[in-house]
């Protein structure tokens, strides 16, 4: 079988400020986050041949500031879900449609969306129109009055709590081991300390949710350069090899699986482990995807890093979960506590991780990181080695 993504690295890394209401502009987010991810490479942006995004900022408008002629353009909200745009950039280096791709992903607060961007005045492409009929996956939840992402994600954790014995303790463990990690990262939204009793008084938003169960909404951009891997020791950082990718959309949208609650993110998986010989046990290193806490429970389980019905336990204490355990786990604080990215701060964390870089949150000798994005009916995720 041929894994097109081993011919690409993670050359280059960057991000611009991220914060509540900054008031800076979209299009100043993503300038600030790519001229620093080209940097980090050792690049120019002559040097860059292809840009991918999705959402917010489109990707004329990002190619105009920057001076970017891309002879390749990627996106989508494809099989890897909000990964989809660096997924398709690992494929067009690996197969030589571009040598140098910039992938960007920018969110404000105000607004924002997870949709393929459009240049103003441009026709809607094809690719939007199939993520726009996409939302009908929502469309049974709308009937029963369920308006946000927070009751569709409670509602399978409320069945996982029937089926496992699941607890809201447990999902504590998570928010404040996640918040303890951020007070080490500089860049983190929210870093002061939180106790499990700080998390249980919160307020409730949908049950058995509370506050600091789900993501927090911020201004910001992050940037990655994806290269041929030829170049690796061209680098001047440390270039991060991907090793597997795995995507999906999955069968039965939001609430008709027939293995209800699990979602999508078992079949992409299963899917990246299909295509790797490296098992769950080999991983140093987890960044995964909370936009709220359950999301991670169910990725933990999918990817094996845990048994089924056992991410509580697993993360109960939060000592395994934590910097110096068993497998530390969004090492950046995630979107609990650093902000909401949408999947793009995990593979930076990533990469930092990989590179050695990450400084007092750094998890010593880590060579092997699982990453993921999505929930529901959309799901990425990849394994990323040093």
């Amino acid at each position: 079988m041929t894994i097109l993504e081993r011919d690409a690295i993670i050359a280059g890394v960057g991000m611009s400020t991220i914060g509540r209401r900054t008031g800076i502009a979209g299009i100043d987010l993503t300038e600030a986050a790519a001229r620093a991810a080209i940097a980090d490479a050792g690049l120019t942006v002559a040097d860059v041949d292809g840009v991918a995004t999705m959402g917010d900022t489109p990707l004329g408008e990002a190619c105009a500031r920057l001076g970017i002629e891309p002879g390749w353009k990627g996106g989508g909200f494809d099989t890897g879900g909000l990964l989809s745009p660096l997924m398709s950039a690992f494929w067009a280096v690996g197969s030589g449609k571009a040598r140098h791709v910039l992938v960007y992903r920018t969110v404000q607060m105000m607004g924002g969306s997870i949709l393929p961007s459009e240049d103003a005045g441009a026709p809607a492409s094809e690719e939007r129109a199939e993520a726009l009929a996409a939302l009908d996956w929502v469309g049974p939840l709308l009937t029963m009055h369920a308006y946000s992402a927070a009751n569709w994600v409670a509602m399978h954790c409320r069945r996982h709590m029937e089926l496992y014995g699941t607890t809201k303790e447990q999902l504590g463990w998570l928010a404040v081991t996640s918040r303890r990690h951020a007070s080490l990262n500089p860049a983190a939204a929210y870093r002061e300390p939180m106790t499990l009793d700080d998390y249980l008084a919160a307020r409730p938003i949908s049950d058995p949710f509370g506050l600091y169960d789900c993501d927090v909404p911020v201004d910001g951009s992050i940037a990655l350069v994806v290269s041929h891997a030829d170049r690796a020791p061209d680098c001047p950082n440390p270039a991060v090899r991907v090793h597997a990718i795995g995507g999906a959309t999955g069968e039965g949208a939001w609430d008709q699986r027939p293995d209800y609650p699990k979602m999508a993110s078992a079949d992409a998986a299963a899917q990246m482990w299909s295509r790797s010989e490296l098992t769950p046990g080999d991983v140093d290193v987890a960044e995964l995807y909370d936009g709220f806490t359950f999301l991670t429970f169910a990725w933990l389980e999918a990817l094996g890093l845990c048994g089924e019905g056992e991410s509580g336990p697993f993360v109960e204490g939060g000592q395994r979960i934590t910097i110096g355990g068993e497998l530390p786990l969004n090492t950046y604080g995630g979107q609990l506590s650093a902000g909401r990215m949408h999947g793009y701060w995990v593979v930076h964390e990533a990469v930092l991780q990989l590179r050695g870089a990450a400084g007092e949150r750094q998890v010593p000798g880590a060579e092997v990181a699982a990453v993921s994005a999505g929930g529901g009916p959309i799901a990425g995720c990849m394994l990323l080695t040093r």
